[in-house]
């Protein structure tokens, strides 16, 4: 597709400046944009590519405009506005529509018009597909599943009993949800596996990540309110809540019934403890180990950052000594 200045403008309320009817059919970065592309400065420390660009238009702020003589938008979030703009661009690339004939559909199965099913999938008894939503191939849909409007399902996804999608849902291949969470109780013999007899309630406009998995609840639901965006190979036990418009960055674990309020960033490798609370608006920067609840919004963090192994070892060895630094420092606090 082409799309012009004046009409991006018109469709996304931004201000132009340049040839309206200069069109664009893609993308790029700053360095490698072309005539027929768009580009977009969100950092300044970029602000040199401006001058040397070939893009043919640039998204750029009102203070930084003066720095690029092309054809260009003006946004208050030159980001945000060029991922508006970049999905105009997007391809699917599905090879199917309609429903392929290697499908498995139950016959209690209730698959709505407009729903593109590709090769080898499953879908099971009194499941919901609805309108516009595209399952690419070798997915698992069990029972009593709702699917909502125009949702993506990439391949090899498993989504088991029990699970509703709310609209426009991307789930990326290999994601599972609803797996039987891991709930284990102990007596003389050994382990006694606890049934897993909830489901998993996920909001409109979610996004969960390739390999990530979901499980399901022990007896209530587990639950991402809308517009949860959670990436690669996270894991998120059973009967935990997220709260709406939170991001989750790869290899996370949440464990069982934790609860995660609205608008959190939460940084790779990021693990929080069961039963625990953290509030809204809350960061926590990548590798932290939250281990009590949160009650106050802000920026946490409980890692080292990273030393020469000389120095580290150094370290190590001081930190083993704190505890009797520490007794012989309350001792002499008491001679005073």
């Amino acid at each position: 597709m082409k799309i012009s200045l004046g009409e991006l403008a018109k469709r996304f309320n931004l201000e132009q400046v340049g040839e309206a009817n200069h069109e664009v059919k893609g993308v790029a970065t700053l360095e490698k944009a072309q005539i027929s592309q768009l580009s977009f400065l969100a950092n300044a420390k970029y602000s040199s590519l401006l001058k040397t660009t070939a893009a043919g238009i640039v998204i750029v702020t009102q203070e930084t405009s003066a720095n690029f003589s092309g054809n260009k938008l003006i946004a208050s979030d030159p980001y945000v506005a060029f991922a508006k703009i970049a999905a105009l661009f997007e391809q699917q690339n599905l090879s199917f529509s309609g429903i392929h004939q290697s499908v498995i559909i139950a016959n209690s199965a209730n698959i709505e018009d407009g729903v593109s099913i590709g090769p080898y999938c499953i879908i099971g008894e009194n499941s919901i597909i609805k309108k516009g939503s595209v399952l690419q191939a070798r997915i698992t849909i069990g029972n009593d599943c709702v699917i909502g409007a125009d949702c993506l399902i990439k391949p090899h996804v498993v989504i088991s009993n029990d699970c509703v999608l709310g609209a426009r849902v991307i789930v990326h291949p290999g994601a599972v949800i609803g797996a039987d969470g891991f709930g284990l109780a102990r007596d003389k013999k050994g382990w006694i596996k606890v049934p897993q007899l909830g489901g998993v309630k996920i909001g409109d406009d979610c996004e969960i990540g390739a390999n990530t998995t979901i499980d399901r609840g022990t007896l209530d639901d587990t639950i991402l309110e809308q517009d949860v965006r959670l990436d690669n190979q996270i894991q998120i036990a059973h009967n935990v809540h997220i709260g709406e418009h939170t991001v989750m960055a790869g290899c996370s674990a949440v464990a069982g019934s934790a609860k995660i309020g609205k608008n959190c960033l939460i940084g790779g490798g990021v693990g929080i403890l069961g039963h625990l609370q953290v509030c809204d608006n809350v960061t926590l920067q990548s590798m932290a180990l939250v281990t009590r609840s949160i009650k106050k919004p802000g920026s946490y963090s409980s890692v080292s950052p990273i030393q020469e192994t000389k120095d580290w070892r150094k370290s190590a060895v001081r930190i083993k000594q704190l505890d009797k630094i520490a007794k012989r420092l309350a001792s002499l606090e008491k001679q005073k």
